[in-house]
C-alpha cells in the first residue's frame, strides 16, 4: 500500500519495540512515515521493512536529548510536507533499577530528558504542524508505574509521571482544535526495555510490539475524537 490516505505521522523510538511496531503499522495502512531513531543501521533495517509493505519512509537518525534538533527536525518537516498529521511518540529511557536515594544525576538526568523534556520539545515543535492538519493526533507511550510507582523505578515513575500532566494539560489546551492528544498505557510488553526491568519474567508470557501497535495507530486515525485520555492496551 503506498500513501493510500496522504497522510504523514513521526514516529520517536522507530528503531524497535513498540516505535518499530508502529512505524511499520502505519506504512501497511498507508501512512507516509517519518521515523527517529538514534542507531541509523536499525532506521535501514525498518525503511527496508517498510518498503516491503510497500511503503514510504523518511529517515531521521537523531538522539532525542539533542533538542535544538528537534526544532531543526520541524522547520524541516514543515518544509517538505506543510503539515503533520500524527505524532507517536514511542522512545523511552527505563534509567536505572535502583533505590531513589541512590540513582545518580545522570541517570535522572538522562530519564527525565528522554521521557519527559524531549516530548515537551516534541509538543512544543510540531504543535504548528499538527495545527495545520485537518486533525491532527499526537499519543505518548506512558506506563502504569507513573501512577503507581513501584519500588527502585524512581527515574522512570517520575519521568512518566510528568509527562503525563504535560500531556494532559496540552490536550485542555487544545480541546478547541481539531488536534488531539492522548496518552497510551502499553502494561507489560515483549520489549529490550522489558526484559531488562524484570529480567526474571518469562517474555513468551506478554504480548509483542506487533499486537500493540494497532492500537495506537487506531488512536492516530482522524476519526478518533478522544482527547486527554489515558488508554490502556486491551489483549
Amino acid at each position: 500500500m503506498t500513501n493510500a490516505n496522504g497522510r504523514t505521522a513521526l514516529v520517536t523510538g522507530a528503531s524497535r519495540g513498540i516505535g518499530r511496531a508502529v512505524a511499520v503499522e502505519l506504512a501497511k495502512q498507508g501512512w507516509r512515515v517519518v521515523c527517529v531513531a538514534r542507531s541509523q543501521k536499525a532506521l535501514e533495517q525498518l525503511d527496508d521493512r517498510i518498503r516491503s509493505e510497500g511503503g514510504e519512509a523518511t529517515l531521521v537518525p537523531m538522539d532525542l536529548k539533542d533538542f535544538v534538533g528537534i526544532d531543526q527536525l520541524g522547520a524541516a518537516l514543515f518544509e517538505r510536507f506543510g503539515k503533520l498529521d500524527a505524532l507517536a511518540a514511542c522512545a523511552g529511557s527505563l534509567g536505572s533499577v535502583t533505590p531513589a536515594h541512590q540513582v545518580t544525576p545522570a541517570v535522572m538526568d538522562e530519564a527525565m530528558a528522554v521521557n519527559f523534556t524531549a516530548n515537551y520539545r516534541l509538543i512544543r515543535s510540531m504543535h504548528p504542524l499538527l495545527r495545520a492538519s485537518d486533525a491532527g493526533r499526537a499519543v505518548f507511550v506512558t506506563s502504569g508505574i507513573a501512577t503507581n510507582p513501584l519500588a527502585y523505578f524512581g527515574p522512570y515513575a517520575a519521568s512518566k509521571a510528568a509527562l503525563d500532566a504535560l500531556v494532559k494539560t496540552w490536550a485542555a489546551e487544545i480541546n478547541i482544535t481539531p488536534i488531539r492528544a492522548n496518552l497510551f498505557s502499553p502494561g507489560p510488553v515483549r520489549t529490550a526495555m522489558r526484559a531488562k526491568a524484570f529480567p526474571g519474567e518469562d517474555p513468551n508470557t506478554l504480548p509483542t510490539p506487533e499486537e500493540v501497535a494497532p492500537q495506537i495507530v487506531a488512536m492516530l486515525a482522524a476519526d478518533y475524537a478522544a482527547n486527554g485520555e489515558i488508554v490502556r492496551f486491551k489483549r
